[in-house]
């Protein structure tokens, strides 16, 4: 599980699981116990999260039995008939930046690792005496820390009763709804 800011940095990775396991399952230990160190949004703020997930006050999933995929629009030049299509088109672009940036990410750490741990590696000893442009990559800090166990665990169960699922899923479909105006306006 991955969380990305709003500059689509990665902020949080939560990788203890094994491949097969079900994100629901890796989101519910993430987000209940503090020990996994998942900075909760600020308030007012929420993460865009897959349509297996719990909504919550601070995650907003795509409308359930709704055409979701970007690729689903895209192959056959479709376009959206309803707010909720228009929304989880949207939400789903968004999402897929963030994914395609992990890939990225996670190809340029395991080069770098290979290159610092394995010196005589053959592919990178015949790249070697190559003219190529070099960027100097810089770590950045978006100043999340883990929150304390007791504070984690207030905001978990305030987070997630039903009254905030309740208001996530009205806040989705007041956005749903301005999108859709602002769409059919055009």
């Amino acid at each position: 599980m991955c969380v990305c800011d709003h500059d689509m940095k990665f902020t949080y990775v939560h990788s203890s699981w094994e491949g097969s396991s079900h994100g629901s399952k890796v989101f519910k230990e993430a987000t209940k116990d503090p020990k996994h160190g998942l900075s909760w949004p600020p308030e007012g703020s929420y993460y865009l999260v897959d349509s297996e997930l719990t909504m919550g006050a601070s995650f907003l999933p795509p409308h359930k039995a709704t055409r979701y995929h970007a690729q689903e629009f895209r192959r056959s030049n479709w376009q959206p008939a309803l707010g909720k299509e228009l929304f989880n088109y949207r939400h789903s672009s968004l999402r897929m930046e963030s994914q395609q940036r992990l890939v990225v990410s996670t190809c340029c750490a395991l080069h770098n690792f290979i290159r610092i741990t394995n010196r005589r590696d053959e592919m990178f000893n015949s790249w070697e005496n190559l003219d190529v442009n070099r960027d100097d990559v810089q770590d950045g800090n978006n100043g999340n820390s883990p929150e304390s166990s007791a504070s984690a665990e207030r905001r978990h169960v305030r987070e997630m009763t039903d009254a905030a699922k309740r208001a996530m899923g009205e806040f989705r479909d007041d956005v749903t709804v301005r999108m859709w105006e602002e769409y059919a306006r055009r």
